[in-house]
């Protein structure tokens, strides 16, 4: 089996996207018939081809930023967005340009920051911003009924902006959720309330800003803080008298020296690669520069960089497993797919910066001392 440093060592520029407004491009999402969906900070939601990045339609309806996007599993002629506007929208493949064919929401007070879909499409679940500087809400839907109302509501578990939302890939009952409090929750949903499902709690002792599932048989979480923070825990030990930590570091910036002798300015995000059996962390300079890292045990180590592809800061990435391709998107207004062996057909202007999305909303992220710990990492 090709190793992971091998898939990445040829990877250079195939495709550049041409946008036709300045925006940044925040999240991905990719359809395994050979669509990709990337939430912009015009509100919008762009559907390209994923081989040629051609933008097939934009989707347009959302009163807010954008926290996230997905296509639906079993049936991807959906894809779903989530909105500070107290919406998730689901909307047709089929017909770019037209109105959500589903609209969720709940409390008129309720903001959302963080949104996912269970890997039976059966659960919709949505993480809220703190509202009245008390209580931050994860709420519920069944995402095959839409209009029929909240499943429900856990809101003991979290105390400020629930950052992340993110389901297994394979239990559809299993959950994780990240905040600004610092906390990262994992749930056994199928247990009802939330006092039961809680089932661990792990503390970045910062502000938790994304969560993904790795390992082999995902029983590991990947948690990126807002300050560089880097946390690797294993969920396999919660029955045991092991320690979760199977990594740790306050700032991640720093493990990774570069050829100039410094190291990454920021980190993008993580993804597992199911084929590689390897957790791949994504850390970018200011300048547009990608570094592609491995994590384990050991901390970071790196594979490969990339560079003179970007212009600007990188928002999102994800891997396509059937091409071996990489998609980058970020605040240049950029999409570029990176592939093996890859030649740029189409360049664009590299360096469009966004005047609407400097005014993002953006809010301090508070580190405080947490004590509701369930079990110590």
């Amino acid at each position: 089996m090709e190793s992971l440093e091998e898939k990445v060592r040829g990877l250079s520029i195939a495709r550049r996207s041409n946008p036709e407004e300045p925006t940044y491009l925040l999240h991905a999402a990719l359809q395994p018939g050979g669509l990709l969906a990337v939430s912009c900070s015009n509100f919008t939601v762009h559907l390209h081809s994923k081989d040629t990045l051609a933008l097939l339609g934009q989707y347009r309806g959302h009163g807010g930023p954008l926290c996230g996007v997905t296509f639906a599993h079993s049936s991807s002629d959906i894809i779903y967005s989530g909105s500070a506007d107290g919406t998730v929208r689901g909307w047709d493949v089929r017909r770019p340009g037209t109105e959500a064919v589903q609209l969720f929401k709940s409390d008129s007070s309720h903001s959302y920051c963080s949104f996912d879909l269970s890997c039976s499409d059966a659960l919709l679940c949505a993480g809220t911003e703190q509202v009245d500087n008390e209580d931050s809400f994860l709420v519920f839907w069944d995402a095959r009924k839409p209009g029929s109302g909240l499943l429900g509501v856990y809101s003991e578990s979290h105390s400020d902006d629930i950052t992340q939302v993110c389901f297994h890939p394979r239990d559809k009952d299993r959950l994780a959720s990240g905040s600004t409090d610092g906390l990262v929750n994992v749930f056994d949903l199928s247990r009802g309330a939330e006092e039961d499902a809680l089932l661990a709690t792990c503390n970045s002792d910062s502000s938790a800003g994304s969560v993904c599932w790795s390992g082999p048989d995902y029983t590991q979480l990947l948690c990126l803080s807002h300050d560089e923070g880097l946390h690797l825990w294993d969920l396999s030990q919660l029955d045991t008298e092991e320690p979760l930590t199977v990594f740790s570091a306050s700032d991640a910036r720093s493990l990774t020296p570069l050829g100039d002798g410094g190291g990454v300015d920021y980190l993008v995000g993580g993804r597992w690669l199911e084929e590689a059996q390897k957790l791949l962390v994504v850390g970018g300079k200011n300048n547009g520069d990608l570094h592609l890292t491995e994590c384990d045990h050991k901390g970071l180590r790196l594979l490969r960089s990339l560079e003179g592809g970007h212009s600007s800061t990188v928002r999102c990435f994800l891997w396509d497993p059937a091409g071996e391709a990489l998609v980058t998107g970020g605040e240049d207004a950029q999409l570029l797919l990176w592939k093996p062996g890859g030649e740029e057909l189409t360049t664009g202007n590299r360096s469009m910066k966004s005047e609407s999305a400097l005014r993002l909303k953006s809010r301090p992220h508070k580190k405080q001392r947490y004590q509701r710990q369930k079990k110590s990492t």
